[in-house]
């Protein structure tokens, strides 16, 4: 099971997550994000072993195709109501697209048959006009409602008190491909407590096991 940690923001920060290894570490691309990146040039840190990620909410589409091809992304993902035409606009050999949806009890999984051929993947996260970094998570069984084969990243309020909380997920039809990390593992928005993202590396390697 993959490892994203999202909303990364600081250079110092950066390196010393980087460090630790994870699969993929989000950069947040929406203006009225606490952890949105103003500082481009922090991008250079990632080193090439991890996966750079471009998170966008609804952006213009040239203006957002031009940030992905000046530095070097190898994934998008797509937090607003992109439709899949628009999501479709990123995928290359070398692009990874991940579409994310806003999951409530009400959630209809029948929405995802449209995008299909226009992403690599889904992302769940927590329903909330916030589109993201709640800090909460949703009720992870409504997942055994899930029928499509494509892989998922897992969002929403994961941390080191509820990690474990995801051992019946293993046993559901479709297992998350990556668990998405990012509010509770922080001291303050963008800022990632690394001793944390040391233990949930380290914790959920011993739940995978």
């Amino acid at each position: 099971m993959k490892i994203k940690i999202c909303g990364m923001k600081y250079r110092d920060n950066i390196e010393a997550v980087a460090a630790l290894q994870p699969d993929y570490l989000g950069f947040i691309f929406y203006p009225q994000s606490p952890r949105y990146v103003d500082d481009l040039s922090v991008l250079k840190t990632v080193p090439p072993s991890i996966k750079k990620v471009a998170v966008f909410v609804d952006a213009n589409l040239d203006d957002a195709l031009q940030i992905v091809a000046d530095y070097d992304f190898d994934a998008v993902q797509l937090h607003g109501n992109e439709k899949p035409n628009y999501c479709s606009q990123f995928k290359t050999a070398t692009i990874e697209v991940i579409k994310a949806f806003g999951i409530d009890e009400k959630f209809d999984f029948g929405t995802l048959k449209r995008y299909r051929d226009a992403c690599d993947s889904f992302l769940f996260d927590t329903k909330s006009p916030m589109h993201g970094g709640t800090g909460k998570s949703f009720d992870w069984s409504i997942l055994t409602q899930y029928k499509e084969t494509k892989p998922y990243f897992l969002s929403g309020g994961i941390g080191v008190d509820n990690l474990l909380e995801l051992k019946p997920l293993l046993d559901y039809e479709q297992v998350p491909y990556c668990i998405d990390f990012n509010s509770k593992l922080e001291t303050s928005p963008g800022v990632k407590d690394v001793q944390k993202v040391q233990t949930i590396i380290t914790q959920l390697k011993e739940l995978t096991n």
